[in-house]
């Protein structure tokens, strides 16, 4: 089954760059939004003082084909011609997966492990229930238990991953992200 793919990549600037790189990842940020399959685009900037120089990029498409069609596009190449000169060291780049890709919000830390171990037993617990409650008439009572098992699994974490997880963080966003007294992170959002 193929879903949303999330990346999510950094750079590090050099100091002389600064300014200029910022411009130019808000230029780019809004126009590759615009991206056939492009979900969203969240730019992460150093906090104030830190002087650190990385920053991020976190990306979702719809697909997968989407991501790769983006990473070929002659918008992304121009985007690594223009910054190169402005870059020191390598692109770090990853797809993030499973809980991490449920919880990572580009806008600040992740979640205290307390809160994502609750949500994900309040997700849990109504899907296992209903699962089981669906299969096990379609199955009867002849079908192998080891089978029976196998589906059930994945009926779970099928439901849990594209349905009731996205579902549940969207709802209690605000609980597991509380607004920071000051916010140095841009956004620019994409609906489908």
């Amino acid at each position: 089954m193929d879903g949303p793919i999330h990346i999510a990549s950094t750079r590090r600037i050099r100091k002389t760059h600064v300014a200029q790189f910022e411009r130019a990842l808000a230029e780019f940020a809004s126009r590759s939004s615009a991206q056939p399959g492009a979900r969203r685009v969240h730019c992460l900037y150093p906090p104030p003082g830190s002087g650190s120089t990385e920053y991020g990029i976190m990306r979702s498409f719809a697909h997968a084909g989407d991501r790769d069609a983006f990473y070929q596009t002659a918008l992304y190449k121009e985007w690594l011609a223009r910054i190169e000169p402005m870059v020191k060291g390598e692109l770090t780049c990853r797809q993030l997966n499973g809980l991490e890709a449920w919880f990572r919000d580009p806008r600040g830390p992740m979640p205290p492990p307390w809160k994502m171990a609750l949500l994900t037993w309040i997700a849990v617990w109504p899907v296992s229930m209903l699962v089981p409650a669906i299969l096990a008439p379609v199955l009867g009572p002849d079908f192998p238990q080891v089978f029976a098992a196998g589906l059930i699994a994945a009926g779970i974490v099928v439901i849990l991953t594209w349905v009731a997880m996205p579902l549940l963080v969207k709802i209690a966003h605000g609980w597991l992200y509380p607004k920071p007294k000051s916010s140095n992170t841009h956004e620019i959002l994409q609906h489908p």
